[in-house]
């Protein structure tokens, strides 16, 4: 019996134990259970070959070799509570017999990965093993988990938060970061403060005034050369700063009806890499190269209308707890890292919408080609509310929502042969990505609604297509269109219909998509779906990416089964990115929480 296995029948009796708690009240372990609390996930592939797309190939030569089409990922995660202020915890993951495709290589075989004791009352939260946590935005800070990118850098130290009054919040950590099973070489450390200034000056008429101050620090005391045989890499590594300070302010006031958030950021002095287009990266020596981050969020709501709009600058900002993963192409799982910076672009819900997908361009590159500092950009948010009765809104009502993004690199001035750059502060330099898009929703009758979407975009091509870092002067413009409308039946149920559209004169040129799905009671929903490159230039492209499945839900626990065709490109989760190869094959996940 395989390790997932052990871990699914190790479960199996948490599970059937949770459906008696109310048979014998009074045993120790119906006692027990009263305080235990868990979630079990298990996301199963079935890699085949196809005749279309070819025999199945997993882009890490090593795990190709072992040629393994069935790959389980499965997390089991239990929280035990007792003496009424304390909580302990655990979570296994298991990658057997291999991690689902593109997932870090890391991940092998099945682990205990995270584990932690908490004590919590009015005043105190302390943590002693793996936590996650946020300073502000995450510009500085945030350990938090994906599992759908495969993310998970917890740190595995202690976290103490401190609530003296009603006002002042305090929070200190200290701790080094998961990188797949293995921690980080460096430690990470951080302060972080929030004042409520409405309760410390007895303010009247705002909704919210906070201020926030953040310090986060990294230590590591060496790093070896990119490659000891090259006589040109070969310096004093120990001049290398080993305390990286890094600090962070924030503000932000809620007038009610009017909002605005800020935030600054200022990363500490560090190494740099050159870029590896001419050959191995290597370290830019004698040069060090602090960063900078500018969020501003504001928005004005009432009732029937919303208007928001998000502006950011990042020069340098991108962190990882290890020098060696600030490697350029060297680290695209993303282990490591410290910050968050997330495409703040329109997360859309249809296929033909996340074929040309953004992700930020947060780092600072110098030598060996044109150069990049770093991004600038922003996105608006726009939504009204067609009154009831109106011409548009008819009897049931209709919304408008509408969104434009846009992003470029940040206007600078190379000097390659001193390894020096400098930025402007506010001047866009070349355009990354734009996105256009308005969607309305209309409800015909108390059973029936529709949606039209619109959407125009460009973006770089190697950003959307190479899902590379390093941007160039090609770009892709398109138009997408889509219509849905789902009826509502008798008994729970519900049929949708969905049709999109995509059409532009680079890249592969024009697709075409359909959904439809039914949902036959609350606890059983089907779908089939296809999108089709019918424009593609060459006739042998011209692939139907189709997946058919259905799902069964009962209280806390999901199944889903799919079999079907996934498009190549970038998959991303809340602006988080990570490519995936075309493959095709059979998925069955299984989720449930007790």
């Amino acid at each position: 019996m395989n390790k997932t296995a052990i871990i699914i029948v190790i479960l199996i009796p948490f599970l059937s134990f949770s459906q008696e708690k109310g048979t014998e009240k009074n045993t120790f372990i119906n006692q027990f259970l009263n305080n235990l609390t868990g979630s079990f996930e298990s996301n199963a592939h079935w890699y085949i070959n196809d005749r279309t797309l070819g025999r199945f190939e997993d882009p890490n030569p090593e795990f190709d070799l072992k040629n393994e089409h069935v790959r389980v990922n499965s997390y089991l995660r239990l929280d035990y509570s007792f003496l009424d202020n304390f909580t302990v915890g655990l979570q296994t993951e298991s990658y057997e017999p291999l991690p689902l495709l593109s997932y870090y290589p890391g991940y092998i075989g099945t682990e205990l990965s995270n584990y932690y004791v908490n004590f919590r009352n009015n005043k105190l939260d302390i943590t002693v093993g793996h936590f996650y946590e946020q300073f502000g935005s995450g510009l500085l800070l945030r350990a938090f988990e994906e599992r759908q990118l495969g993310l998970n850098n917890a740190i595995r130290g202690g976290r103490i938060n401190y609530r003296p009054t009603n006002y002042l919040n305090f929070t200190a950590l200290y701790g080094k970061n998961r990188i797949g099973f293995e921690h980080s070489d460096g430690d990470v450390f951080g302060l972080d403060l929030g004042l409520d200034l409405i309760k410390v000056m007895d303010i009247e008429g705002l909704s919210r005034f906070k201020l926030g101050a953040s310090y986060v620090g990294k230590n590591e005391n060496f790093i070896a050369p990119v490659d000891e045989s090259d006589p040109d890499n070969q310096f004093d590594t120990t001049n290398f700063p080993e305390l990286i300070n890094s600090y962070a302010f924030s503000l932000d006031i809620d007038f009610g009806k009017f909002f605005i958030n800020s935030e600054y950021s200022i990363k500490g002095k560090d190494i740099l890499y050159s870029s590896a287009s001419l050959g191995l990266p290597k370290i830019i020596e004698g040069k060090y190269f602090d960063g900078n981050a500018i969020l501003l969020t504001t928005g004005y709501t009432v009732k029937g209308f919303g208007v928001s709009g998000t502006f950011r600058r990042l020069e340098n900002m991108t962190s990882f707890s290890d020098r060696q993963l600030l490697k350029p192409a060297s680290n695209p799982f993303g282990m490591g890292s410290l910050n968050y910076t997330p495409a703040l672009t329109k997360q859309h819900d249809y296929s033909l919408s996340n074929i040309y997908l953004y992700q930020a361009q947060s780092g600072l590159f110098i030598q060996n080609y044109g150069g990049q500092a770093g991004e600038i950009g922003g996105q608006f948010d726009f939504y009204y509310s067609f009154k009831k009765g109106s011409t548009i809104g008819g009897k049931y009502g209709t919304k408008l929502t509408a969104n434009l993004s846009y992003w470029s690199l940040l206007d600078a001035t190379f000097d390659q042969s001193n390894s020096s750059y400098e930025a402007e502060l506010f001047k866009f330099g070349e355009k990354l990505y734009r996105d256009v898009n308005f969607e309305l929703k209309k409800k015909w009758s108390k059973n029936w609604s529709s949606v039209l979407f619109y959407q125009n975009l460009a973006i770089n091509k190697n950003l959307a297509i190479e899902g590379s870092y390093i941007p160039n002067d090609q770009q892709i413009n398109s138009n997408i269109i889509a219509a849905e409308t789902t009826r509502k039946l008798s008994n729970g149920r519900s049929i949708r219909l969905e049709a999109q559209h995509l059409s532009t004169e680079e890249d592969k040129k024009n697709w075409a998509g359909t959904t439809l799905e039914y949902v036959a009671n609350r606890n059983f929903a089907f779908y089939i779906a296809d999108i089709y490159n019918y424009g593609n230039d060459d006739d042998d492209d011209k692939v139907h990416f189709y997946n058919l499945g259905g799902s069964f839900t009962k209280g806390a626990t999901r199944v889903s089964l799919n079999y079907g065709r996934q498009r190549g490109g970038l998959f991303c989760v809340g602006g988080v990115c990570r490519i995936v190869p075309e493959n095709t094959g059979l998925t069955l996940n299984f989720t449930t929480a007790f």
